[in-house]
This record gives structure tokens, sequence and C-alpha cells, in this order.
């Protein structure tokens, strides 16, 4: 017999995580490999933009893990759009994984309403494509391999 519960347990959840980890890196010679090193953790990068008065002209938010940069978030201030500041901070996040950690590629998720068109004019092609993610939407994971 088994008792299901559906609730949030952050003290579960951690444990799950761990366990899930441990099976993870018994199954993969290459998550083994990565265990004990700095590789193994999410490394968070931000690279943020700010007008002549201070205040927040635009940012990215990511990490890098093992030899890639996760583009979590990417936002230019509807002030500065089309000035080249979104260019400008996905390149330099670009830039500080490639040359101070490593990394050999970026993933990124977009909708079809935000900047795929954007992403693919940066060097992004289309790994995947969620139709109706959520309803009336279209996701898109976008990756580049860094040169």
């Amino acid at each position: 017999m088994f008792r299901i519960e559906a609730e949030v347990d952050r003290e579960r959840r951690d444990l799950l995580r761990s366990r899930l980890l441990d099976t993870n890196t018994a199954a993969s010679p290459v998550l083994r490999a990565l265990r004990g090193t700095p590789a193994e953790r999410e490394v968070p990068l931000h690279v943020w933009a700010s007008d002549d008065a201070g205040a927040l002209a635009g940012g990215l938010v990511g990490h890098t893990w093992t030899a890639w940069l996760h583009v979590t978030y990417l936002w230019v201030d509807d002030r500065h759009r089309g000035t080249g500041l979104g260019s400008r901070l996905l390149a330099e996040a670009e830039r500080i994984a490639r040359e101070e950690r490593a990394c050999a590629a970026v993933r990124l998720e977009t909708w079809d309403f935000q900047a795929p068109d954007f992403y693919r004019k940066q060097g992004y092609e289309v790994a995947c494509v969620i139709p109706d993610y959520p309803p009336g939407l279209t996701e898109y994971l976008m990756t580049k391999q860094l040169p």
C-alpha cells in the first residue's frame, strides 16, 4: 500500500532531488565524472545595463553549468529597444561564458511573441518547438554553439 499526496513539501523535495542526483550519477559516467568538481555546480551569470540616470535599462540572468550557458531571462526596457542593447547584453554573457567559464554552447527558451527572430539573428537555432505551451502560445528551445 502507498499513500499518495499532493502537497508542497520542501524537505521532501530536497530529499527527492538528492536521491535523483545519486541515481543519475550512478547511471551516467558523464555525471559521475562531474561529481565533486567545480563543473558540477551551476554558477550564476548576470549582465546589467543602466541608463545615464542609473535606472535599469536591461539585463540578462542566467547560469553556466558544465560547458553550457543557460539564459533564463533577457529583458530590455521599451525605451531602449532597437538600440542594440539586447544584442550587447547577450554578446557579453556569451563572451564571459566562453572566455571565463570555458562554455561551448548556449541554450534558452522563448515564446513566439517574444524574440525567436532576434535570437535567430544572433546565430541561435531552434532545437525544439512546443506548441500550445501555454495554450495559445508556442515555446521555442534554442541553442547556439560558441566559437
